[in-house]
């Protein structure tokens, strides 16, 4: 599981941010990807990774506001020029299905390929299924604007190949007989409980995505013990009364989140074209200050999230 990020700009773009756009890789999990807002030109930074577009099997967004969706009508067309054909599902705010539809339509754009809506209205979850849960909360911005919650479900423990090989078990279908936990009896007559030879569980990961938000508290419970937040930072610290002003959080504001909800790791997005690379600098330096493991995003930044064993 990794996290990359095609653009960290906020607004408009600039020379070295795009604007908003995540991919969760999921290839290892279920081989495909889901994406996170879609601001303009995302396509032309995806030219720029390994990401393949029939490989994004859901998108995510935020808030209607164009630096999150402008570039959604273009990459669902590319998407169907580039060999994808299966299904698609987009969550987002009311109105989302119909800036779609009423994009493609009017561009006379023939997909190959059906898509789904999803339109919140509500705090709650939004999606299940037997590895992942994702739930999405209304924050305070000028108009609707969601945060995501991906937490992925408790695995079984890996099958200890090595310690089998090691008592001659012979590799093959026995293998899948042990991995469910069962007993199988080799040729010799010996018995051996799967349920002996199964690593400890594996603990599910937990990411934390906010859209654009002032300070507030659904944001600590969206992100409470999240082994990643991500969190918008457009403006510094000293810059308070504009975030205040525009609705949007500063470096601190995001930091205090990640330290009240327990988070393992801060990553800040969304960052004002005003801030040069020195400013980013010093707004990571600052935010630091109160949590340590932050971290500012830079367009094409991938920041891998480890599995963590757990005894059960």
């Amino acid at each position: 599981m990794e996290l990359l990020f095609l653009g960290t700009g906020s607004g408009v773009p600039a020379k070295h941010r795009n604007l908003s756009s995540i991919v969760l890789k999921l290839l290892d999990e279920r081989n495909s990807m889901w994406m996170f807002d879609c601001g303009e030109s995302t396509q032309q930074q995806i030219l720029n990774t390994t990401v393949k577009p029939r490989k994004i099997e859901k998108i995510f967004l935020t808030h209607m506001h164009g630096d999150h969706i402008f570039g959604l009508p273009g990459l669902l067309s590319s998407r169907a020029f580039q060999g994808g054909d299966t299904p698609l599902t987009i969550y987002g705010p009311k109105g989302i299905k119909q800036y779609v539809m009423m994009s493609l339509k009017l561009s006379q754009s023939h997909l190959r390929y059906g898509i789904h809506y999803v339109e919140i209205d509500e705090d709650g979850m939004i999606f299940e299924d037997d590895q992942f849960l994702v739930t999405a909360k209304r924050l305070q911005h000028g108009i609707p604007s969601y945060g995501y919650r991906i937490v992925e479900k408790d695995r079984k423990g890996e099958l200890m190949a090595d310690k089998l090989q090691q008592l001659g078990v012979p590799f093959g279908p026995l293998y899948g007989k042990l991995k469910k936990g069962e007993t199988i009896r080799l040729e010799d007559g010996q018995e051996i409980d799967g349920r002996d030879f199964i690593g400890p569980m594996q603990k599910g990961r937990i990411v934390t995505i906010l859209g654009d938000t002032k300070f507030s508290e659904k944001s600590i419970e969206l992100a409470e013990d999240s082994d990643i937040l991500v969190h918008e930072s457009t403006f510094m610290h000293k810059d308070k009364d504009l975030a205040y002003r525009y609705n949007h959080s500063t470096n601190v504001e995001a930091a205090t989140v990640a330290k009240k909800a327990g988070a393992e790791k801060l990553l800040l997005t969304h960052i004002s074209a005003r801030y040069l690379y020195a400013d980013s600098k010093q707004m990571e330096k600052s935010a630091r200050q109160l949590f340590e493991n932050t971290f500012i995003m830079n367009d094409f930044t991938e920041v891998s999230i480890p599995l963590k064993n757990e005894e059960r």
